[in-house]
């Protein structure tokens, strides 16, 4: 079955990580999906991997313009936008103590994950609120929801779209359209590997996880987006989606079970 056909996706950050296997995973599903990032190269090479269901525009998310001109390639392309997947994000220097982060890295993560989902709903908005429907979805995190788990401009950036969400969530659920977060847990991605100094894939450990044995993959948060994409989710608005294998819920510093083994 084809969870999205039919359906115009704009998905930023889609050139790589998360945003890539989502890219795919739209696209084997009939969406049309533009995929906006600042990585050219990638962006295109992806496109020309999907064929004509893929197309790339060279988005800043920090830069309202650009945005802008992203939703409107897609308006002018498709003549419709169901699908904004606010992904790109980053995650600053790895640096955890507040005393030695810089205002200017603070300021800079806040821009790309937080005003850059600001400008993606906003704009999306724009044109969704017309045709009475759409699915606005934002790449969160576990951060969204924890502290102490990563950089100071990467934990409030995640707090903040998550209430962001919930704010165009009952404006916007006035004109037929969703808005939601998926929350991925710690994730092998390019960038999370460069954070964790530059680990390898396969030495990712598995006991960011309850469940024995596995891991966040980008499957995973793929699969989680395409249901709230979709029209399986249509009755689920204002909801921050956990993907992390039941870590949050766990107590590790006072736990009955070893869950690392």
């Amino acid at each position: 079955m084809l969870r999205l056909e039919g359906k115009v996706a704009i998905i930023t950050g889609g050139a790589s990580g998360i945003g890539e296997y989502t890219a795919k995973l739209f696209t084997s599903h009939g969406a049309k999906v533009v995929i906006a990032d600042i990585q050219d190269d990638l962006g295109k090479s992806i496109c020309k991997e999907l064929g004509p269901s893929a197309t790339f525009v060279h988005c800043d998310v920090t830069n309202e313009a650009h945005v802008e001109k992203a939703v409107d390639y897609a308006m002018s392309q498709y003549g419709k936008l169901d699908i904004m997947h606010n992904n790109a994000g980053i995650g600053g220097p790895p640096k955890p103590n507040i005393t030695n982060t810089a205002l200017s890295e603070f300021e800079q993560v806040i821009n790309v994950n937080l005003i850059g989902t600001f400008l993606g709903t906003k704009h999306a908005a724009r044109v969704m609120i017309p045709a009475k429907q759409g699915s606005i979805i934002t790449t969160s995190s576990t951060c969204s929801i924890i502290g102490g788990g990563a950089t100071y401009g990467y934990t409030v950036s995640k707090h903040g779209v998550v209430g962001l969400m919930k704010n165009a969530a009952v404006e916007l659920g006035n004109y037929g359209i969703r808005v939601n977060c998926v929350a991925p847990h710690v994730i092998s991605t390019p960038m999370t590997r460069s954070f964790l100094n530059d680990i390898k894939d396969e030495d990712f450990p598995t006991f960011y996880s309850n469940i024995k044995g596995e891991k966040c993959k980008v499957e995973d948060v793929a699969n989680a987006a395409l249901f709230l994409a979709s029209d399986d989710s249509k009755f689920i608005s204002g909801h921050n989606l956990i993907v992390d294998g039941g870590f949050t819920i766990m107590n590790t510093g006072f736990c009955i079970y070893d869950y690392t083994k």
